[in-house]
């Protein structure tokens, strides 16, 4: 039998290779509640695409702290 936080390691570990997530799957991918997701996704540039979902490069970029997808498209527009 499986217990509880064998269970959750287990779905961590799935997430992990998905290209796309959910939002709850980005919650706890990047260890957010809600609006602490919401916030610095805002900040950004990192928004769900048509099917309701995050690409997960874009959230690593993201938690990594690295330019954020504004920042890259102001400098590529300025060039």
């Amino acid at each position: 039998m499986i217990r509880r936080n064998e269970l959750a390691i287990m779905k961590a570990i799935a997430i992990c290779h998905k290209p796309y997530l959910k939002p709850e799957e980005a919650l706890i991918y990047c260890n957010l509640g809600r609006t602490q997701l919401a916030k610095k996704c805002d900040e950004f540039g990192v928004y769900k695409n048509s099917s309701g979902y995050f690409k997960r490069e874009e959230l690593d970029l993201m938690m990594s702290g690295g330019e954020s997808l504004i920042e890259k498209a102001l400098k590529k527009h300025r060039l």
